[in-house]
């Protein structure tokens, strides 16, 4: 494995920013302060999104776009305003094309409820790859299961990159949708999406990016990726868990039916039939999540504050000064391209000798939190035949200090085991 020279520098002092975010302020049942290097599942969050939540719910909350009385059309402006905010985020170029859902995982169910059931059937193909996480496979197979398409996998290769010749060889076969992940959760690749967006639609395909890894790490802009569905999720970009979104084409919105059915996302309702709202209440039904709406406008004021390019910048640094650490350790083989250019601030690994619960387990014990397990991305798992894998994942609160507890522990667990 090819050792990475580690960058200078970092745009940003994660040990500083840890002040922000409460959490940081507990010791760990060691008696450690803790390294949280588990953001990849789900990110810690700064005081001024649990801030902006209790206050939504301490002094603005009613319920949304009903009631004509000043709290409620105090709370419908915020609720709006978030969802305006999220969709300027993501460069969207109409917050009209942003429909708030719980999660990605929602939000890509929401596409292959609703768009696949009306526009594939028997013969009909969906690509997918062998590195998404489960949220972007069993939901096209459960759709192919219904209709009667098929879904096929592009490859990755030894190094955890996509295997462009075999996308364009499943791209030749016609699909009706890619559904790819901007960057895989389990191995870190960054997929260069606008070029294979391009390729895509060339093949006459849709495609499906799910960003949950990208979104809350990197620049991102949805007009440049090219993308037709973009999925994310709020609770791995500092805000609150319950909320997330799917930007979609305006045209794809406007003719795909409702997700769910019920309040608010209705026009008319008759006894003898119902007439659906505008994008994008046609597929909000009922009362939405409105403080971690609020929360989540939070979490992306905090984010743009400190520039998504410096964010990248610094998961950058720590990415490089992480890998190359690891790499030095005897026994250590890492997953991943080493290329940061390609590789997202999310490290897997395997050690020698030792499960990874196990190291998971005495890493907690220094006040160090990972992630163990197959990260529900188990088609990754069987391509390298392994039952698991640790995983570290750094964010704008990581620092150096962070890396060099990691790679200590990792000797004192070697020491442990023998």
């Amino acid at each position: 494995m090819a050792t990475v020279s580690p960058a200078a520098s970092s745009a940003l002092d994660g040990t500083a920013l840890r002040a922000d975010f409460p959490v940081f302020e507990r010791l760990t049942r060691s008696g450690k302060p803790l390294a949280f290097l588990d953001s990849a599942a789900s990110s810690q969050k700064p005081r001024a999104v649990i801030d902006a939540i209790a206050d939504a719910y301490g002094h603005h909350y009613a319920n949304v776009h009903r009631g004509i009385y000043e709290l409620s059309e105090d709370a419908t402006a915020r609720y709006e305003g978030a969802r305006k905010r999220l969709a300027g985020f993501i460069g969207a170029t109409s917050d009209r094309e942003l429909i708030f859902v719980r999660n990605a995982t929602e939000a890509i169910n929401l596409v292959a409820f609703s768009w696949g059931r009306a526009n594939t059937g028997a013969g009909d193909l969906v690509l997918s790859t062998e590195m998404e996480h489960h949220a972007n496979l069993v939901p096209w197979q459960q759709l192919a299961a219904e209709t009667g398409a098929t879904v096929a996998y592009v490859a990755i290769t030894e190094d955890g990159r996509l295997d462009m010749a075999d996308l364009r060889r499943l791209l030749e076969r016609g699909p009706k949708l890619l559904a790819i992940s901007h960057v895989s959760n389990a191995l870190g690749t960054i997929n260069p999406v606008a070029e294979i967006t391009s390729m895509a639609h060339d093949a006459g395909a849709l495609v499906l990016v799910d960003a949950a890894q990208s979104v809350p790490h990197m620049p991102v802009s949805v007009t440049e990726l090219g993308a037709d569905f973009v999925a994310f999720s709020g609770h791995k970009m500092l805000g609150p868990s319950g909320i997330g979104a799917l930007w979609a084409r305006r045209s794809l919105l406007d003719a795909m039916p409702p997700f769910m059915t019920g309040g608010s996302m209705i026009s008319r309702v008759t006894l003898t039939g119902t007439t659906w709202n505008e994008v994008p209440w046609k597929f909000e039904a009922g009362t939405p999540a409105i403080a971690e709406a609020i929360g989540l406008a939070a979490a992306v004021e905090y984010l743009e504050g400190l520039g998504m390019a410096n964010v990248r910048q610094h998961e950058r640094y720590l990415f490089e000064r992480a890998w190359a650490a690891l790499d030095a350790i005897r026994g250590v083989r890492l997953l991943g391209p080493a290329d940061p250019e390609q590789h997202a601030g999310v490290i897997s690994f395997v050690l020698e000798g030792i499960h990874p619960h196990d190291l998971a387990t005495v890493l907690d014990r220094e006040g160090i939190a990972v992630r163990a397990g197959h990260h529900c991305a188990q088609p990754v798992m069987l391509h390298y035949d392994l039952p698991a894998t640790t995983r570290a994942s750094f964010y704008v609160y990581n620092d150096v200090d962070d890396v060099e507890r990691l790679t200590d522990a990792i000797g004192t667990s070697q020491k442990l085991f023998g």
